[in-house]
């Protein structure tokens, strides 16, 4: 199990890196989170939900993502509650307060989950949440010790060099936490060096002698891990990127979800993407406005409305620009979102951006599925996936974005400047995205593809700087 000293220290790309590195071997390798807390989240194989990043080291695995590597998912929909997914479905909506004083009942139900990943794998590889020292929150934990306790699997602690102070948070980690949990940390690591590795050298063997376990690493920093999805919300504080003359603006709402879905505009080398922030106008020379998906769609749209993005995006529509809308964002464009069962917050309505002729109702049921699908306007085929809680109808319908077999999916304006669907992962299609960008897109991305030379070029990189073997020599025999 990887535990981290804080939060954002490397885990998620650690475990995929190795999850591929073992992969490569030809051993059989599975990522597992007992509790995840994220808005970005993947379709599994088995009709539920996970973290994004177990799905990505799913694939680094080869594996299919199943809910079983991700059994408790949290997703926030407001300042101090989130949902509560359990083997992938949604259970109940819950403060955090709530959350926190039943949470151990999870337990059983994680345990179960990692057992019968367990049956399937060579190796599982663990990751824990936020840091491990949160010694405040070690009651009734499932996410860290509380879980290694529990299935009795050694755990490596994970510290980024790169922030400083790395020696005292590995140092202080273990002096801080209970004694029994600090007996399962069998090593630690170093990640996300900058300079010459050497430099470290005597950095190791002084936590060897403090701590009494080995020091892997250190890491060097991985640039092409930027080409990575990236889970925690964290990466959105320096997400803006690019210099191409295309310029696609996104407004940050406070609810973001599934973010990823831009990664594959981010990389194209003729487009701008400016994620605003809370507080800024949206730049009037936008190409494209872009409404991602939200876990709170109509708490969003009441952010978006106080920070006058809706007054630019209608702006933008009238002088002439284009605007799509993706999930919630899809919502949020037409003429009201209604809640009659309180599924997001208090039950009510809220009246959208009228930009689209479509009404939608909140419904309990998530709809949770993979979608090949084909984009009306250029014929391109598409490859998401459907994770929403809505159901949109209205005239607009009648000139779908796409098509899913048979059934029309998404909304386009009569002016044909506005677009609506509930594809999440579309842009990831080389041929749609390049019939959608125009010239602004390159020939040569082929995104997907990147994604896997990545994971691989991350696996070597680790193979390098980490003695694997010596690391595998770590684990222990889990009963199942």
């Amino acid at each position: 199990m990887f535990m981290g000293t804080g939060s954002d220290v490397g885990k998620s790309l650690i475990v995929a890196g190795l999850c591929r590195a073992l992969s490569n071997r030809g051993i059989r390798v599975a990522p597992f989170k007992p509790q995840n807390m994220s808005n970005n989240a993947a379709v599994t194989m088995d009709g539920g939900e996970i973290g994004r990043a177990q799905a990505l080291q799913a694939r680094a695995a080869r594996r299919n993502p199943i809910t079983a590597m991700n059994p408790v998912l949290l997703k926030p929909e407001g300042e101090t509650g989130s949902q509560v997914v359990v083997r992938g479905q949604r259970r109940a909506s819950l403060s955090a307060r709530q959350y926190w004083a039943d949470r151990g009942q999870l337990l059983p139900e994680v345990l179960h989950a990692f057992r019968d990943l367990a049956a399937t794998t060579d190796y599982v590889l663990v990751e824990g949440a936020g840091s491990a020292s949160e010694v405040n929150l070690r009651a009734g934990d499932i996410a860290n010790f509380g879980f290694a306790r529990a299935a009795n699997v050694p755990v490596v602690l994970i510290g980024d060099i790169h922030r400083g102070g790395v020696i005292a948070s590995i140092v202080g980690t273990l002096a801080v936490i209970d004694p029994e949990d600090a007996a399962l940390v069998r090593a630690s690591l170093i990640n996300k060096f900058f300079g010459d590795p050497a430099l470290f050298e005597a950095g190791k063997a002084f936590l060897a002698e403090r701590t009494g376990l080995p020091c892997f690493g250190p890491v060097p920093h991985f640039a092409d891990a930027a080409k990575l999805p990236a889970e925690d919300a964290l990466a959105l504080e320096s997400y803006s990127g690019g210099s191409g003359a295309f310029h696609v603006v996104v407004p940050r709402l406070p609810r973001i979800a599934n973010f990823d879905d831009l990664d594959p505009l981010r990389a194209e080398p003729g487009v701008t993407l400016t994620l605003v922030q809370a507080g800024h106008a949206l730049p009037r020379n936008a190409d494209l406005v872009l409404l991602p998906g939200s876990k709170a769609t109509r708490a969003d749209l009441a952010a978006l409305r106080a920070n006058g993005w809706d007054i630019d995006i209608i702006a933008h529509h009238r002088a002439g620009g284009s605007v799509i809308g993706i999930c919630g964002g899809y919502q949020m464009l037409g003429r009201l979102i209604a809640d009659p069962e309180g599924i997001e917050g208090a039950p009510g309505v809220s009246e959208g951006l009228s930009l689209l002729d479509v009404e939608t109702v909140l419904a309990p049921t998530k709809q949770l599925r993979s979608e090949a699908a084909v984009h009306l306007g250029s014929g391109e085929a598409l490859s998401g996936y459907h994770m929403h809680m809505g159901v949109t109808a209205g005239p607009d319908r009648n000139r779908a974005f796409a098509r899913v077999g048979t059934e029309p999916e998404g909304s386009v304006s009569v002016d044909g400047r506005v677009m609506g669907t509930y594809l999440h992962g579309l842009f990831a299609a080389d041929g749609f995205r390049r019939a959608f960008l125009g010239q602004a897109a390159s020939p040569d991305l082929a995104f997907e593809a990147g994604v896997d030379l990545a994971l691989d070029g991350f696996a070597n990189h680790l193979e390098t700087h980490i003695d694997i073997d010596r690391l595998l020599a770590l684990a222990a025999i889990v009963e199942t």
